[in-house]
């Protein structure tokens, strides 16, 4: 079983679409990562449900 999905997001600085890696094993997490594009600090926060997409809600760090 593949605990690792792949899903695309739109950084909320420039727009762009991302990709990042989401590990399914872990219910609920927030971490922050840079953008590939423009290099700012992006606020992740993930929730996985059994059997279902999981969701991401990105946000500015600043905000």
């Amino acid at each position: 079983m593949n605990l690792l999905s792949e899903m695309e997001v739109a950084c909320p600085y420039c727009g762009e679409t991302i990709s990042i890696m989401i590990d399914e094993s872990v219910a609920e997490q927030s971490y922050i990562e840079d953008c590939q594009v423009c290099c700012r600090p992006i606020s992740f926060m993930v929730t996985t449900y059994p059997g279902e997409e999981a969701s991401v809600e990105v946000r500015r760090e600043d905000d």
